[in-house]
């Protein structure tokens, strides 16, 4: 007869949960130009793989707060990965000054380190914006990294022009999504440089989106969710055929 009391396999996915959906401060991450501020998504025992998401432009306000990084690390945390955010140097209580791209791509290397020797399993990246520009020069060649996902890839963007010539060594599976009114990748332009990244790769435009998938004014609600659909659908079938993705 059922007591009514959760049976003990029941209390241990209920604490599992629990631990995976905890967050820490992380006091160890050391860049070049010092100490980078860090949380971490604790994630589940034994998970198979861990994930890093970076940020978009520090001097525009970007930092691992953003709502795109936020929803890019609940995407990551679904499958019960620890995921690791960060402010770049300069940004927050980071060490170090803004640089406009080199040292941005150090720490990504930094972070990619630590989480090397904190769980040792292949990490997957994410980056928005100017992160996604940062986080691919940094992860793409890199063995440990075993998948990237592209949020919002610009091409210019406030007097700033990004370029791409590091793509075609890109040989991990790649995800690219973007808003279809993002004005800081047209749509022509944007398949003409993903033309140059090999496969595996995947593009994915959301429709009444602009760059940070808020809403536009004919389709005015957020589409943050989508994109972290998106992202989702992706990871499961390309790192865990068998999960289902469904909340």
């Amino acid at each position: 007869m059922a007591s009514g009391y959760p049976s003990s396999e029941e209390v241990q996915r209920s604490y599992d949960r629990c631990v995976a959906s905890t967050i820490q401060t992380v006091d160890d991450l050391l860049g070049p130009a010092g100490t980078l501020e860090a949380l971490l998504n604790v994630g589940e025992a034994g998970a198979a793989f861990c994930a890093l998401v970076c940020h978009p432009h520090p001097p525009s306000g970007g930092t691992m707060h953003t709502k795109v990084v936020y929803h890019a690390m609940k995407a990551f945390s679904h499958f019960g990965l620890p995921v690791l955010r960060f402010n770049f140097r300069g940004t927050g209580r980071s060490a170090g000054v803004h640089s406009g791209g080199p040292g941005e791509i150090e720490d990504v290397r930094a972070a990619v380190d630590w989480l090397e020797h904190t769980f040792g399993t292949p990490v997957l990246m994410a980056g928005f914006s100017f992160g996604a520009n940062i986080g691919f020069q940094a992860a793409c060649g890199d063995a440990r990294v075993a998948g990237l996902v592209g949020l919002g890839m610009p091409l210019q963007a406030g007097g700033r022009t990004y370029t791409y010539d590091f793509l075609p060594h890109c040989s991990a599976p790649k995800l690219f999504v973007t808003g279809e009114e993002d004005p800081f990748a047209p749509r022509d332009m944007m398949e003409r440089l993903l033309h140059l990244s090999p496969e595996p790769k995947e593009m994915h435009w959301i429709v009444g989106a602009e760059h940070f998938f808020a809403g536009v004014p004919g389709s005015p609600e957020s589409k943050l969710s989508l994109m972290q659909g998106v992202m989702r659908e992706w990871v499961a079938r390309t790192f865990f055929a068998q999960r289902n993705v469904a909340e």
